[in-house]
């Protein structure tokens, strides 16, 4: 359901909001997440366009949230690399339908009406924060810490 650049966008922006309010380099995020360099530098500029992070050059410099873990949603990273697309009229088109959906159109709009809405109220600090045995990173990422606000 969701694409490669919506997976890498939120690996990249959940390890930063892990590292928050430190700036990593676009090779230690790459490294972290496993998500290859010219690839991700495609998804930080997305992310950037958007305003969900920044790059600062120099020493010390990198890349780094704009707001803090409890101010960014997962729906902001989605919006940002390929907003969730609801469907507002009949996708074949038929005049008879037209705003009214068929069920089945409908359905498919409820789920992505749902999928919307849980992202929606879920912050970066909440991903971070849930008890659990695996981190929402790769292997060879060591978090920081896992108190988030």
């Amino acid at each position: 359901m969701f694409s490669q650049t919506v997976e890498y966008a939120l690996r990249a922006v959940v390890y930063l909001a892990d590292q928050a309010p430190e700036a990593r380099t676009t090779d230690q995020i790459s490294e972290a997440t496993q998500v290859p360099k010219p690839y991700l530098s495609k998804v930080l500029q997305n992310l950037g366009r958007s305003d969900i992070v920044r790059s600062q050059r120099g020493i010390g410099g990198g890349v780094m949230l704009v707001k803090t873990p409890g101010e960014l949603t997962i729906l902001d990273v989605v919006d940002a690399v390929e907003p969730i697309v609801r469907i507002e009229t009949c996708p074949l088109g038929l005049k008879s339908h037209g705003k009214h959906l068929c069920p089945l159109h409908r359905r498919m709009d409820d789920a992505l009406a749902m999928v919307q809405d849980a992202f929606k109220k879920t912050t970066l600090a909440e991903v971070l924060a849930e008890p659990t045995r695996s981190t929402p990173l790769c292997e060879a990422t060591k978090p920081r810490s896992r108190k988030r606000a």
